[in-house]
């Protein structure tokens, strides 16, 4: 019997999401659908075992001989090929560093050696679901970014992230790249607005939503926006021209905002040249399960696998 069925799954800050989907089409199961949140100070073991838990809660929804295995949205650094954990100097996930996640999960849902574990860059991720079922399955060539805590970001040709060569940024993304006084990740990202709103009026704010939802009153607020929108107009307009990009893949928290810098940020595609076509995610956060689920496509997996390393 050919196991049709990949369970994705999404690593964020606070929370592991996983969930069973079809190969063959590209569907959801949403019946399947585990979420668990997560201290990410935890040791290892711990971290482990919640994940280990949400997987299991999603495997065991659907029949053990149809899974062929699952495929991890990892944030960075992170070896996708050994599935070893690199992340350090961030506040989040530190005890993981060195661990082998591959290994560790493997051996918590006692998984024989026919059981595929993969890994994927969670932007890679939500870039490659995108492609594969959303919004930019219709073009060969886009670029999908994720404006939230950070600037996540991703090339696709043919539903393959591109990380090195000539037409893309090192890397195969942006976030690291020099910007006005640090990098791009400083300047697209939710710290951005909270820290540029307190420097202006001394008011400290939680997050962009709460930011939003006092623009229309609050001139400065609102001036924020229209900023970001026509800077980041400015900073991606050279690389989807250089990429050749049909269509840009806007996800992420900052982009339930887009009624307030949406236009600005258009206009100043345009006036960079820019004649990309611009869409909003329409999966959200099931763009990052759809991609890792991915992985366990043969075919998928044979063209990434040269990716991996670079990302």
């Amino acid at each position: 019997m050919e196991r049709n069925i990949a369970i994705g799954t999404d690593i964020g800050g606070s929370h592991i999401t996983c969930a069973a989907v079809e190969l063959a089409s590209g569907k959801i199961l949403r019946d399947t659908f585990t979420e668990r949140k997560v201290n990410n100070q935890a040791q290892a073991s711990v971290i482990i075992s919640i994940w280990t838990e949400a997987l299991s809660g999603t495997l065991s929804k659907v029949p053990a001989d149809m899974v062929k295995g699952v495929g991890f949205a990892m944030p960075g650094p992170f070896d996708y090929v050994k599935g070893i954990c690199y992340i350090k100097g961030v506040a989040k996930y530190e005890n993981l560093y060195g661990f082998n996640i591959s290994d560790a999960v493997a051996s918590s849902l006692e998984a024989d050696d026919s059981f595929l574990i993969r890994f994927m860059n969670d932007a890679s991720a939500f870039a490659v679901g995108e492609a594969w079922a959303g919004s930019a399955s219709k073009v060969n060539r886009s670029l999908s970014i994720t404006l939230g805590t950070g600037f996540g970001s991703a090339f696709i040709s043919e539903k393959i992230p591109v990380v090195d060569g000539p037409e893309v940024p090192r890397l195969g993304c942006v976030y690291h790249i020099p910007y006005k006084d640090g990098i791009a990740d400083d300047y697209f990202s939710t710290r951005w607005f909270l820290g540029r709103y307190k420097a202006l009026t001394g008011k400290e704010l939680k997050g962009v939503r709460e930011l939003a939802d006092v623009a229309e009153a609050d001139k400065i607020a609102a001036g924020l926006f229209t900023e970001f929108g026509t800077e980041l107009g400015v900073f991606l307009a050279p690389f989807l021209k250089k990429f050749n990009a049909e269509m840009l893949v806007i996800g992420g928290k900052i982009s339930n905002a887009y009624n307030l810098f949406g236009d600005v940020f258009e206009r100043s595609l345009k006036k960079g040249q820019c004649t990309s076509k611009v869409v909003l995610s329409k999966l959200k956060e099931d763009a990052a399960l759809l991609g890792s689920a991915y992985l366990l496509d043969d075919n998928f997996w044979k063209s990434v696998q040269h990716a991996l390393p670079l990302m």
